[in-house]
Order: structure tokens, then sequence, then C-alpha cells
């Protein structure tokens, strides 16, 4: 798999934390005003809500993801995706490692 890279962007240095530092994440802004963010989940089991529609690409690790609505627990592993409904939200377990992600606002 091919690691994603981005060019011509600004990268805020200020980290974004949540669930006492077991999710970490950094936001990269392009020129066309979209974003995205990068980050880190560490094993465990989180919830997150969306107010954009959102694509989390799982670069390396794995996890399992169940969309608020449903009951179907997708597992993801490196090189996958799933997307995420604006306003919205899902719960996503890390069983062992780090699950690395890059997170696309589909606006």
């Amino acid at each position: 798999m091919n690691t994603p890279s981005f060019s011509n962007v600004t990268v805020e240095a200020k980290a974004n934390v949540y669930f006492e530092g077991r999710v970490v994440s950094h936001t990269v802004r392009f020129s066309d005003g979209s974003k995205k963010t990068l980050g880190l989940i560490f094993a465990g089991e989180y919830h997150f809500g969306t107010g954009a529609p959102e694509r989390m690409e799982i670069i390396a690790g794995d996890c399992k993801v169940v969309l608020d609505g449903t009951t179907t627990a997708l597992e993801v592993v490196a090189g996958g995706h799933f997307d995420v409904p604006g306003e919205s939200g899902f719960t996503i377990t890390v069983a062992s490692g780090i699950c690395e992600y890059v997170c696309s606002f589909l606006n």
C-alpha cells in the first residue's frame, strides 16, 4: 500500500487530543480550503460524532467500526476505508496496537 502524502499544505502544529491522549490527530489544510486530519488511535473503544460527512482511510493497523444507527461491525484494515454521514457518528474499536488514519471531510 502506498502511504498518502500531501504537498503544498499548512499543518496545524497544535494536536487535537481526545480520550486522555488515546486518540491524537493534526489538521492539514489545503490551498483550496479543504482539510483533512491525520491521526493515531491507540487500543480501546471510542465514539465520535460528525458534523460533515467523513471518509476515514486506515493507513496502518486495523479496527472495527459500528456506524450510528447500525449494529453490524465493519472490519477495516490498512488500505481500507469507511464513510460516515454528516450529523451522525461511529464507534471505533482498536483491539491492540495503534491504528493510523487519514480523515477527509466530504462537503
